[in-house]
């Protein structure tokens, strides 16, 4: 007998995602009377609560709604919730491929116990504009680096857009931290991992990512990844900082000259961040990628250490931990 599937997804003013999201349920391969999707609508404001209720679809569509708490805990209330055996859990800014469920329940035949993580894949059809791009190519990069073997998936790889396990794993774990805003997905990896979860990538459980996100929005992702950082250290004993400062000496000389010159001097950043925006989106404008990349990654870099930088009270914590790992 086939498991019961559940698909989590919350959702906050997205109406006309979550919209494509569902019907794209509707194609799978899987049969629809073995899955369900179970919506969280966090407090939108924008017609999605009336969208839900009107749809009608071949599975079971369980829709519960809550004020706005973030996707954390959306996605903890959509699992209490979830009648399934295995969670899926997909974003509301992606369209699943028709095989997505038979793959994700393929993969943990195979392996029971295992968390599962599939790609989430650029629309041929969806203009956004050079920063999606570039985040896009850096994630499609990771994929083919765990496909040839140059690093396994770990928690760092646990990206909620597009992710399934087990629901009892879940529990066990205690769920998102809601305190998270962001990366509350590779903290509640690490404790997966640290209850015995191992991870692995599947290539062919894939979603289309409709990405659209302002550069504003775009630039506080790293500035969060890296405060939310150093909490995981702190406050859960995860070792995401400590690989990113690892990691520092290898990046480009440019990135880690920017960093020290710029990080803790606000007037700095925020020059940096401008010149470097203009400098992207001229290269993108003028078909030079590579100069593009160079940009975007300059920010991303940037504002990552600030974050870092912010959560330790200044900048010389930082130097002082990354100098601890060149001797080290």
């Amino acid at each position: 007998m086939k498991p019961l599937v559940s698909v989590v997804v919350p959702t906050f003013n997205r109406r006309a995602g979550v919209e494509r999201l569902l019907r794209a349920l509707a194609t799978q391969t899987y049969p629809a009377d073995l899955f369900e999707a179970v919506v969280v609508d966090d407090g939108s404001n924008d017609g999605t609560s009336e969208l839900l209720d009107s749809l009608s679809l071949p599975f079971t569509l369980r829709i519960f709604r809550q004020p706005n708490q973030g996707p954390a805990a959306a996605r903890n209330l959509g699992v209490r919730h979830a009648s399934g055996r295995l969670i899926v859990f997909l974003d509301d800014d992606v369209a699943p491929v028709p095989s997505l469920i038979t793959e994700y329940v393929s993969a943990h035949e195979v392996t029971p116990g295992q968390v599962v993580i599939g790609p989430m894949s650029p629309p041929g059809d969806w203009p956004r504009p050079v920063w999606i791009r570039w985040e896009e190519r850096m994630l499609q990069l990771q994929y083919a680096a765990m496909l040839t073997g140059k690093y396994p998936c770990t928690p760092r790889q646990f990206y909620t857009g597009n992710a399934s396990l087990e629901r009892e794993r879940f529990l066990d774990a205690g769920g998102f931290d809601p305190a998270f805003k962001r990366a509350e997905d590779v903290e509640l990896a690490y404790r997966l991992r640290d209850r015995g979860a191992t991870f692995a990538f599947n290539p062919w459980a894939d979603v289309l990512h409709y990405a659209s996100r302002t550069f504003a929005s775009w630039c506080r992702t790293p500035y969060q990844y890296g405060r939310y950082d150093v909490a995981m250290g702190r406050e859960k004993g995860h070792e995401a900082l400590s690989c990113a400062l690892h990691e520092f000496h290898g990046r480009h000389p440019l990135n880690r000259v920017l960093a020290r010159l710029c990080v803790g001097r606000r007037v700095l950043i925020d020059g940096a961040v401008l010149v470097l925006q203009g400098v992207a989106q001229a290269a993108d404008w003028i078909g030079a990628p590579g100069v593009a990349g160079l940009g975007l990654s300059g920010i991303f870099n940037l504002l990552y250490w600030q974050g870092v930088s912010d959560e330790l009270g200044g900048p010389a914590p930082v130097w002082r931990a990354i100098a601890a790992t060149a001797a080290g």
